[in-house]
């Protein structure tokens, strides 16, 4: 049984390939091959395909010309104009000027002079090539400074009162008064009748050699002002050396 189902298989197989050569031709037995004319005949409406991905066409760019006509007028008398003619035409461009800034400047003073040294001073000033204004010395009045006074010390001595005080808690400050040495200022006072009167306070306090001392009397000074000068100005100023009496310039507050 077997092998006769072999045999029919090998029969088929045999005759399946007679049939798709075309040996059994002569038979009727044929197949139909599609060739490429019978596949257009096959189609309907081939006309009415369309590719919907199909790329774009690009449109060639406009020629210089073009661009160049529909430029500006002085524009396109611009691009053709030779390059001589452009070059004179770019060197007669007016040139904006440059202002530069004025420098930066500052207000200083100096005080403490005398009526002596600010004559002095002024004459000096008065040689400088300032413009108006840029100077000014100005006349102060000061009133006496008196102070609760001791002294006269020496180091020893200076060190063994600065304890004392301490452990009594009194204030003080080192001064040197005029005609009477270095001491110990308790108190400083516009008045000698405000000075006394701190003197009896203190003396409740245990202070006995302590006494009223004019430290400043009365007087006239005067207070150099540079109101809005530059640093080479204030330069100059510092430059006077002697005429300015040892004095030293600050900044205006």
């Amino acid at each position: 049984m077997l092998r006769v189902v072999i045999w029919l298989l090998v029969l088929a197989n045999a005759g399946y390939f007679a049939w798709t050569q075309g040996y059994l031709g002569a038979l009727g037995l044929k197949p139909v091959v599609q060739s490429e004319p019978e596949r257009l005949q096959s189609q309907i409406r081939p006309e009415g395909l369309r590719l919907l991905n199909a790329p774009q066409p690009v449109s060639a760019p406009a020629p210089a010309t073009t661009a160049a006509s529909s430029a500006a007028p002085e524009t396109a008398a611009a691009l053709s104009a030779p390059p001589e003619a452009t070059a004179v035409a770019v060197a007669d461009t007016p040139e904006v000027p440059v202002v530069a800034e004025p420098p930066a400047s500052a207000c200083w003073l100096a005080s403490g002079f005398s009526p002596d040294q600010a004559d002095v001073l002024r004459s000096a000033l008065q040689q400088l090539d300032f413009p108006g204004g840029s100077w000014q010395l100005n006349e102060v009045r000061s009133g006496g400074r008196w102070v609760v006074y001791m002294g006269r010390y020496n180091d020893e001595q200076m060190a063994r009162k600065k304890t004392e005080l301490r452990d009594i808690k009194i204030e003080f400050r080192e001064v040197s008064v005029p005609a009477l040495g270095r001491g110990l200022a308790l108190g400083t006072f516009s008045s000698e009748a405000s000075a006394e009167q701190a003197l009896q306070d203190l003396s409740k306090k245990g202070v006995r050699t302590a006494r009223v001392a004019l430290e400043r009397p009365e007087g006239t000074g005067f207070v150099l002002r540079l109101p809005a000068v530059t640093a080479a100005q204030r330069a100059q100023v510092v430059g006077l050396g002697a005429a300015l009496a040892g004095k030293t310039l600050q900044t205006c507050e």
